[in-house]
Order: C-alpha cells, then structure tokens, then sequence
C-alpha cells in the first residue's frame, strides 16, 4: 500500500467476491472511477484463494485477501473453523482501513465484502453498496443500515433496504453488450442460415447441466421445427457430450446435413456473447442478475431457468421479477425436461409475444448503470473530478 500522505488523489476500496456475478461489478465501477479521477488510488479486498484473486489483477488492480470462509449451511465443524476465521478477517480489515484510509468503500456482495463493509461503515467511512439480485445478500443486508446510499439491480427492494437509502440504477454490465445496437456486422456462426429463427442458451461459463441435457435431448425436434442453436455448454458438458452431440447429426443426415437445414454452433464458452445476443431471436438463461440485466438491455425475449443451487434461491426471485411483468418466461429447473422445449418452439414462433417482451424489458433496462452509480457516489463524496 502507498503512503496515504503522499497520494493525491482519492481513494477507494471495493470489495466483492467469490462468484463472478459479484466481482464484475466491482470492477466495472472501479473503470468508471478511473476514467474520473486518474490519480486516484484502488484497493480491492477479497477472499483468499477465491477467484476474485486471479481476476481482479488480471484487470489492472491490486488486492489483498481475507482468510473468510463462507458459513457452512448444515451443521458442521467446519464452522468453529469458519468462526475463527471470520473474526481474524474483521481484525485484517480494520487494520486495512486504518493503513488505506479511503475517501470510500465501494462492496458488490459476497461474505468476501462483509469485513471491509461493515467495519467501514462502523468506523465512518462513506460506504456504498451494489446489489445486483432480486432477493438482496446476507452482507449487504448486514451492512445497510449504516451505508450511504444503496444501489439495486431490481426494483421494488423496500423489503431489503431502508426506504430513502437505495435506488434502482440496473448492474454494471460489459460495454460491448451496451454498444450492441450500434454495430451492424455478419453473423460470426459458422453454419447458421441468414433466413431461420435462433435460439442463444446459456448457463455460465461452467453451463447448465439441466439446460444442457434438455437441449441435449430435443436436437432432432428443434431442428424439425427450423430452430438453429447458439449453444454455450460449459467445459463439463462440452468433454461429456460433444462426441454425442455429433453423432446424433451424423446418423440423421436429412434433419441436420441437407442444404436448407437449420445450424447448430455449440461451443464450451463463447467470448463473442454481444454477437451471440445479437444473432438470436429468443435466449434460454439461468437467471443470474447480470444475465437478466445483458438481457434486459439488448431486448431479447428470454425463458429463464433459475439455478435451484444458490443461496436464497435468488435466481428464481430474479426470475420472477420479469415473468411477473410479462418481460420473460420462467420455467423451474424441474418442469424444464418436459416443458422447456415446447415453450421455446412456441415463442420462436409467436413474434406478437415476442415484440410484447421487448416493451415489457425496455423498463427495467438500464445501459447507463456504472455511470449513474459512480454520478451518485461522487455527488454524495462531494468531490471535484
């Protein structure tokens, strides 16, 4: 850490970690603040050996770990462990604030950001939080009774936070995605016709092994139905099934192999996700929050089908934000074998529901989201960029 005597410029903290869903955030403000202030100096704090570690230097910033552990659901020795471990990041993170002194401290959500957050708003300094699910964390709820301000992924959060401190800005998402509509380029999917209807799923970077066996088992009828497939598998299933993926197309040359059949691209992961969404009619999604906001933004009518392995069950309370306004359909994890495709094949066709949807997600789309965070923390700051 640098001498704080001899910085110049601001200082902040931010803090979120062991999924993805947390860590994006965090580093998408922390950009946003950079181009603001270009003196200013960045710390993130995250878990050790957790995958914030890896990426977040990958991306330009220094961290330094706590020793937290997640609290272990079912009872178990392991939380007197856990326990310990806990309070000795309490311990790190005051010493942290203390030798950082930052002008704020910024968390994204995760038992990682609990330490950092609660112990920084104890001791005064100015925290923020950003809250990207429907059903909000443990941390941040911990936490928000004596944060500054509170910035949510959904709306209607009353029930999470105190009425006056949080507002619904939208997630920080990748700035390809928000520039979608501005570029107009081939389809990049080898194997696609410009003149068929696709269908973009997804299930993460690890994928969905729910999804991914459904889709798995419905090749020949969605083919029959003219249905071409963007299909991110994850590594797991793309190692277990490619082989099978290609033998199915190999012993039914009249439904995949003729001239006007419909295309299949599948892949363990696909970087280019803008061109994905861009070439897709409808999207098939778990129902992480920054899924639901890519979603939101480039206004593709979308079957969500939430994760039932994530704690709170927060994927389904995302989900049910959209499907209870009519922007997404949502289908449990469990109706998915039986009911997934035949919903699919039914709104690839029905184009009326689909421009219906559009509307319906134009009003929980917020492309501007980093911005209007870091407006609002530098606003409340009250300091000159």
């Amino acid at each position: 850490m640098t001498n704080p005597v001899a910085h110049i410029g601001p200082k902040f903290i931010l803090s979120g970690g062991g999924t993805g869903g947390h860590i994006f955030p965090a580093v998408a403000i922390a950009k946003e603040l950079q181009l603001r202030f270009p003196k200013a100096e960045f710390l993130f704090v995250g878990a050790v050996g957790k995958m914030e570690m890896e990426k977040v230097p990958k991306e330009g910033f220094q961290i330094v770990g706590l020793p937290i552990e997640g609290l272990k659901r079912s009872a178990s020795l392991r939380n007197i462990v856990v326990f310990f471990k806990t309070l000795q990041s309490f311990w790190k993170a005051r010493k942290i604030l203390k030798e950082f002194q930052p002008t704020a401290v910024i968390g994204t959500g995760g038992y990682a950001s609990l330490p950092i957050c609660f112990m920084a708003a104890r001791g005064g300094y100015p925290t923020f939080l950003q809250e990207q699910n429907g059903f909000a964390g443990l941390t941040n709820r911990l936490v928000a009774a004596r944060a500054k301000q509170i910035f949510t992924g959904f709306p209607q959060m009353d029930k999470f936070f105190p009425a006056g401190k949080w507002e619904f800005t939208g997630n920080p998402v990748r700035q390809n995605i928000i520039d979608l509509g501005l570029k107009q380029q081939p389809n990049p999917f080898e194997g696609l016709k410009p003149n068929l209807p696709v269908m973009f799923i997804t299930g993460g970077s690890l994928g969905a092994r729910t999804i991914n066996q459904t889709i798995f088992n419905n090749l020949i009828p969605l083919a029959k139905a003219n249905i071409q497939l963007i299909w991110q598998m994850g590594m797991p299933f793309a190692k277990s099934h490619t082989e099978q993926i290609n033998k199915v197309i190999a012993d039914n040359p009249e439904v995949f192999l003729k001239d006007d059949a419909p295309g299949i691209f599948f892949a363990p992961f696909i970087y280019n996700m803008d061109d994905a969404y861009q070439a897709a009619d409808i999207v098939v999604s778990r129902a992480g929050a920054i899924s639901i906001s890519e979603i939101a933004i480039v206004g593709k009518p979308a079957i969500l089908v939430p994760s039932p392995n994530v704690t709170d069950d927060h994927q389904t309370q995302n989900a049910k934000v959209l499907s209870n306004m009519d922007a997404a359909m949502l289908i449990t994890d469990k109706q998915a074998p039986e009911n997934l495709i035949p919903a699919a094949i039914a709104l690839i066709k029905d184009t009326k529901k689909q421009a219906e949807m559009q509307e319906k997600l134009k009003q929980i789309a917020k492309p501007h989201a980093t911005q209007t965070i870091v407006n609002r923390i530098v606003s409340c700051l009250k300091i000159n960029e």
